[in-house]
């Protein structure tokens, strides 16, 4: 304690720092400013995590596509094997898979086949050829020519509702 002070009163220490600091921006190493690098830093980081994002989306977009075409070619080649037509499986495969989905049905003795195809949406998708495709194949239920008559055999599928 200094002489001439009652006890308990001590001298204050100065609020806050120097004025030289609040001025410049706060000090970093070797006595420079640290002023404007977290703006810096945010837009160097932000583009990263706007891509990432961006592929992310695209990813998930692709996911639940290829889901609806494997969904929609099932569908379709119980719908062959129950002894419907390829313009009646084109209708379900439209219904599951979006209007944009192309189908080709094939027929390989009692085996039906189905392949349907389309392309991711999104801009990502529509800035890549991406294009996705599923095929289910099935059993023919009834031994009558019916069936396997409407559908060409595996050489030459039929393309339906082809989407640009």
């Amino acid at each position: 304690m200094s002489p001439g002070r009652p006890p308990g009163r001590m001298k204050r220490a100065a609020a806050g720092p120097p004025a030289a600091a609040t001025a410049r921006g706060r000090p970093c190493a070797a006595g420079e400013t640290c002023r404007g690098a977290v703006t810096a830093e945010f837009a160097v980081a932000l583009p990263a995590v706007l891509l990432l994002l961006a592929l992310l989306l695209a990813g998930s977009a692709a996911g639940v596509t290829q889901l609806r075409l494997e969904e929609a070619a099932r569908a379709g080649a119980r719908a062959l094997a129950r002894g419907d037509d390829a313009a009646a499986v084109d209708v379900i495969v439209r219904r599951l898979a979006g209007s944009a989905a192309a189908s080709a049905v094939a027929s390989d003795g009692e085996w039906f086949s189905v392949t349907v195809s389309g392309r991711v949406p999104g801009a990502v998708g529509s800035l890549l050829p991406w294009t996705l495709s599923a095929r289910a194949w099935a059993r023919g239920e009834s031994s009558g020519p019916s069936a396997a008559a409407r559908v060409p055999r595996t050489g030459s599928p039929q393309l339906q509702g082809l989407a640009a």
